[in-house]
């Protein structure tokens, strides 16, 4: 991802010029599959998504506009991504995970015209739009009779004439912030061209370096047969899932999607197999433990999967232990990629290993766009055992909507060079390879999804027995981190711990719905006079609650 990118321009319009190229070579060829349910042609991808941006367009959604789009991972997913870029209108993520409050806020926050959502979500969209009637809203799949139009209603609509556009043209990525309420990031597409253009890199191929050669490289890669075959496990919603797709698609691949909404071990090694995916996007232990399960299950019952079309296997931002990376490769003989990265920038530090398991290791390198800065913006030395906080060059947003105080925080220019530094703090060893020592924001990372613990210490201290809460993450080996909370009940009040959870569960995302309770006497605070999350954790790991369902 470092250095400047090479094509800068507009997404939606190299995405045209890829789907004319490869139709005109193979008109089958396609660019999505939704296992068991359908596969899209790259001139289907392209028409739908064009008769898409025409329905918003007659919505009165026009350049500049904010639109969500609240899906699992689908073709839809990439067709309203697709048709939002082509009407030059601002595409955000939004969590399908959201209940009413906190899409409400992402609304309000974003200044979102248009939504595009799926029936799991009508009931929440539907309290939202209540008191947002200025949101437009299409809906996907076999919705019940609804308000809202349906999303292949579109279809039948005229596709929206091609028009000019500008590698300026925005995408707004929403990432965690501290207090519950997600930041905006925003990036310009020649920004997010740079980004995806390592996609060229791990197939080691060139990276072209205008839109002529990125056509004709997908037009190669078509005729030869080798266009990318991709599976993001991971969900689109988030940046690994975003920039993984929309990097092969320029390369003239497929994205194949699966209709479970949770994760399936068993379909995906069969969609790997039968689709003959070459790269795989995971979320560290959180998947790979159950997906090396599935593995040793097939193979007792000796009927192995063929996973010889698979080469590479990566995951950014959660626990990937060295362990689970080993049995990874005893199975088959690819790469896996483990970075440290944000929706703000990176990597900030990579992991290469395979297909040998004994060329695992779990220290993480510095690439060439990232450095480990003390608190003047010097360099630590190697080896000296100073903690420095994680920064990185190339390709950056222009910074996070609305709040140019957190952007000048973040987005520091050093020696004249731009850098993101988010706060990761790392020493830096004296071979070149660093450890992570995390963030002191409050966020939990459980499977990928942000939790911030303030939030979730809000709701708690909403239920009437609680006095006080205090919400930390403690380790687990498949998810990373899970939610752990210790709750000061109000004196005299019997609190049932499992009820305490539902009250959570009710009002915030599942995700955030502790798995781990338990009661104490007393938090101490800090000297100045914030909850002591440090002693929070000693505790949570002490105790050893049982988790909660």
């Amino acid at each position: 991802m470092g250095g400047e990118p090479v094509v800068r321009d507009n997404l939606a319009s190299l995405l045209e010029a890829v789907a004319d190229a490869v139709t005109a070579v193979d008109p089958q060829w396609p660019a999505a599959v939704h296992v068991g349910r359908r596969r899209v042609t790259w001139a289907q991808f392209d028409d739908r998504a064009a008769r898409l941006a025409g329905s918003l367009a007659g919505q009165g959604i026009g350049p500049g506009d904010r639109v969500g789009i609240g899906l699992h991972n689908c073709p839809e997913y990439l067709e309203s991504l697709f048709a939002v870029l082509k009407l030059r209108a601002v595409p955000v993520n939004v969590n399908y995970r959201y209940g009413a409050t906190e899409l409400e806020q992402v609304v309000r926050l974003t200044r979102m015209r248009g939504l595009v959502g799926e029936p799991e979500m009508l009931d929440v969209i539907g309290d939202v739009a209540a008191r947002v009637p200025d949101l437009r809203v299409l809906v996907t799949g076999e919705a019940p009779e609804t308000r809202f139009p349906r999303y292949e209603d579109a279809m039948s609509g005229p596709p929206m004439p091609r028009q000019p556009r500008s590698p300026d043209d925005q995408i707004l990525l929403l990432t965690g912030g501290t207090t519950g309420l997600p930041k905006g990031v925003v990036w310009d597409s020649a920004g997010v061209c740079g980004v995806v253009s390592s996609a060229y890199g791990r197939a080691g191929v060139p990276v072209p370096r205008d839109t002529a050669e990125v056509v004709a490289a997908a037009v190669a890669q078509v005729r030869e047969g080798t266009a990318p075959v991709v599976l993001p496990a991971s969900p689109l919603m988030h940046g690994t899932g975003f920039f993984f797709s929309l990097g092969d698609l320029l390369r003239g691949g497929r994205v194949v999607t699966l209709p479970q909404h949770s994760l399936d071990p068993a379909a995906l090694w069969t969609a790997v197999q039968e689709e003959r995916v070459e790269e795989l996007a995971i979320v560290g232990d959180a998947f790979a433990v159950p997906l090396l399960a599935e593995l040793d299950r097939a193979a007792a019952a000796g009927t192995p999967y063929d996973l010889t079309s698979l080469r590479r296997i990566v995951s950014s931002g959660v626990r990937w232990s060295p362990a689970t990376k080993r049995r990874l490769l005893a199975a088959g003989r690819f790469t896996l990629q483990d970075s440290i990265a944000a929706t703000e920038g990176g990597p900030f530090g990579v992991s290469l290993c395979g297909p040998d398991p004994d060329s695992v290791t779990s220290e993480f390198t510095l690439p060439p766009n990232a450095r480990v800065i003390g608190p003047d913006g010097t360099d630590v030395r190697p080896g000296s055992g100073e903690a420095g906080l994680l920064a990185s060059t190339g390709n950056l947003p222009l910074g996070y909507l609305d709040d140019p105080e957190a952007t000048a925080a973040v987005f520091r220019t050093i020696d004249g060079v731009r850098y993101a530094v988010p706060g990761d703090s790392a020493t830096l060893a004296a071979d070149g390879t660093i450890s992570l020592l995390g963030r002191g924001s409050g966020v939990i990372n459980t499977g990928g999804e942000k939790v911030f613990a303030e939030e979730v210490e809000e709701v708690l201290v909403q239920h009437p027995g609680v006095a006080e809460a205090v919400v930390v993450g403690v380790p687990d080996d498949r998810w990373g981190s899970r939610v752990a909370a210790l709750v000061v009940p109000v004196p005299g009040a019997e609190l049932d711990l499992d009820a305490l959870a539902d009250h959570v569960g009710s009002r915030l995302a599942g995700y955030k719905r502790p798995r781990v309770l338990r009661l104490v006497a007393g938090i101490p605070r800090t000297v100045s006079g914030k909850l002591d999350r440090r002693w929070a954790q000693e505790q949570a790991r002490e105790l050893g609650a049982s988790p909660q369902n």
